[in-house]
Parts: structure tokens; C-alpha cells; sequence
């Protein structure tokens, strides 16, 4: 019988630091030091993405660039170059795959590792992580920070415990004690809004949350108040997934201000159609259907669809019919908070024939 050490998963939460503003950093030495936005603009714009010298101010994604611009005069604001960070994005993935073929990503700039068994057959997941580290500032000349546990959870807790350019062990004997003392914004899978439910009802840390019973968190917040009551617990038991199989694709943004002008929409539907293209790349999958999904300032939804001929997969033929989807029947009437695009109707690599007509602008 397999002993409970043996049954012990090693995950490893890698997470790139400051990503897109670090790319611009590295690649304009002029940058570096400087409090720098990706996205947006002086006059408009939200942005995409802040650099730490800039989180120092308050300047964080999603931020409408005139608030950032208050908080931060000296803000230099840089075009996002999204080839860029998803060819680095592809570097980075090829190291973790030297590693381990149970890779998760989550977005161009983290990923989930199961090293459990690894392909070096090394036993110590926090060597590994740290290697992992090492390799990607030699060969990018980024950072990121790593952490590493027994499950998704902690580990995604621990990246981002001493961030940038940090590494952080939880180990078994170690996590019920620093779950009880995290607050519950740094959970991992609890946002904002359920946040603040949570702390109007007495919960505000790890200890709290473990003192309510199942049964009162799944009739508070449904279904998901079962996987509360086990982190609370620094239980998680899902598996990293590298090759799930998936009904549908997507990517949305809830803005800090809400949007009014069709530029300021259009930059995000860029940035979100190339998201999703990413994500549609490393799934070697194509689609046929596209979403729009608005949500407007009084909290109202809204999606919007198409059908297409053929089967699409690259960001331009994405942000095409997103575009064309938000303009029908006419642009937004009302101030948008949330924007996203999802795909459905998806052909699977596995799954191709030579009768499917496909379009790859990549």
C-alpha cells in the first residue's frame, strides 16, 4: 500500500514578474527605473499592464490611464507589443516543458508544474523551481518568482509571497498555520466582490473562513462554497491539466472606470483577442463561434454572437469579428465595466480533416 508521503503531489506555480512592463524595460534601457504603464495613454486608455516602479504609486492593471496618470505625473506610457511577449511567452513554456509535460498555463505570463515525476528524475521540486528561475533570467533576461507546495492553491499562494524575483516553500506541516493567517483578498480563487461578502459577514482571514461549516458556505456561495471550505483547510485536489479538453475559450476584464469611447474598447478587445488566440495556440485548437460579452455600468449583461464559415484561431481574425460584433447593432449605448471575448464551437487539433477550411493568421 502506497504510504500518504508517497501520495504527495510537488506543484510549482511560476509566475513572470511585472511581464509585460519588464519586456519594455529590458528592451529600452531608458525604461529601466522608470515608472512605466503598457497600454493606454497620457489622453485615454486603461492600462494593460505597470511596472514595479509604478505599482509603488498605486498603478496597477485595468486602470483607466487618466486615474494612473493622478497618482503617478511622471507615468511614461509604452504601446503593448504583444508578438513580442507571446513569442517570449512560448521561450519560457519550452523550458518548463525540458522539465515536465504536466504544464498548465494560465495566461502568457504564468503556468501550474506538476514535477512529481520529472523528466531530469529530480526529487526536489524547490530545486527544480529554482533552475526553472535561473534558466529563464539567462535566456530572457526576466524574472520570475516561483512557488512551490503540494497542491495549486498554495503553490499559486506562494508565488506571490515575495514577489519580484521570489521564491517561496510551503510545505505540508507548515500551510493550515499560514492559511489561517492570510486575509481573505489573498486567497487565491476568492475576487474582490465575493470578498467583500465575505468580510461583511465576519470573515477576514484564513481562520475565519475555516470556522464557518460547509454547509453555511455552499448556502452563502453555492456550489464554489465547497472549494472554500477546503482551502480554508489548504486542501485543493485538482490536478495540473495540460491537455484538457475544453467546450470554450475565453478572456474578460472587469475596468476599475467604465468605458464610453469605441478606441478605448477596441484597445481591449486587441488585448483580449490576442489572449485568447494564445490560449487557442497552446490548445491546437480552432473555432467557429465568437462571444462579445458586455457588462455595463448597472450591472447589466449582454452577449453578443456569430457563427462563422470557417474555423479561426489568429488574434486579427478574432479581433475582426469582435469588432464588427461590438458595432452590431450599434456600439454600446451605455458605460461597459466588463468586456470579453469567448470561442465555442471548438475543432481540436486530434480532431482535423482535410474537409475543414481553416484560418491561421499566425
Amino acid at each position: 500500500m502506497a504510504t500518504a508521503a508517497a501520495l504527495i503531489r510537488k506543484i510549482i506555480h511560476i509566475d513572470m514578474d511585472a511581464f509585460f512592463a519588464s519586456v519594455e524595460q529590458r528592451d529600452n534601457p531608458e525604461l529601466r527605473g522608470r515608472p512605466v504603464a503598457v497600454g493606454g495613454s497620457r489622453a485615454r486608455g486603461v492600462v494593460a499592464a505597470a511596472s514595479y516602479e509604478a505599482r509603488k504609486f498605486g498603478v496597477h492593471s485595468a486602470m483607466a490611464s487618466a486615474i494612473a496618470l493622478q497618482k503617478c505625473p511622471h507615468l511614461v506610457f509604452v504601446k503593448p507589443r504583444f508578438e513580442v511577449y507571446s513569442a517570449i511567452s512560448r521561450q519560457i513554456r519550452d523550458i518548463f516543458y525540458s522539465y515536465t509535460d504536466l504544464v498548465e498555463p494560465l495566461s502568457l505570463d504564468e503556468a501550474y508544474l506538476d514535477v512529481t515525476e520529472n523528466k531530469i528524475g529530480m526529487p526536489s521540486a524547490s530545486i527544480i523551481a529554482r533552475e526553472i528561475k535561473a534558466r529563464i533570467q539567462e535566456e530572457t533576461n526576466l524574472t520570475a518568482s516561483a512557488g512551490v507546495s503540494y497542491n495549486k492553491f498554495l503553490a499559486k499562494i506562494a508565488s506571490d509571497m515575495n514577489k519580484p524575483d521570489g521564491f517561496t516553500l510551503i510545505t505540508p506541516d507548515k500551510a493550515e498555520q499560514l492559511v489561517a493567517g492570510l486575509s481573505i483578498g489573498k486567497f487565491h480563487g476568492i475576487g474582490r466582490v465575493t470578498a467583500a461578502k465575505m468580510e461583511a459577514m465576519g470573515i477576514t482571514t484564513g481562520a475565519d473562513l475555516r470556522a464557518r461549516s460547509e454547509q453555511e458556505l455552499v448556502q452563502r456561495f453555492g456550489k464554489t462554497g465547497r472549494y472554500y471550505f477546503k482551502i480554508a483547510r489548504a486542501q485543493d485536489d485538482r490536478e495540473v491539466q495540460p491537455h484538457r479538453i475544453r467546450k470554450s475559450v475565453g478572456s474578460e476584464r472587469t475596468f476599475e472606470v467604465d468605458l464610453t469611447e469605441e478606441e478605448d474598447l477596441l484597445e481591449r478587445l486587441h488585448y483580449l483577442a490576442r489572449e485568447v488566440a494564445q490560449d487557442l495556440a497552446r490548445l491546437q485548437t480552432s473555432a467557429r463561434t465568437v462571444t462579445l460579452k458586455l457588462k455595463y455600468f448597472d450591472f447589466t449583461l449582454q452577449t453578443r454572437s456569430r457563427t462563422l464559415a470557417s474555423y479561426i484561431a489568429g488574434s486579427d481574425a478574432l479581433f475582426t469579428v469582435a469588432r464588427e460584433l461590438l458595432r452590431t447593432p450599434s456600439l454600446p449605448l451605455h458605460p461597459v465595466r466588463l468586456l470579453g471575448i469567448s470561442v465555442s464551437n471548438l475543432l481540436h487539433q486530434q480532431d482535423l480533416h482535410t474537409n475543414y477550411q481553416l484560418s491561421f493568421d499566425f
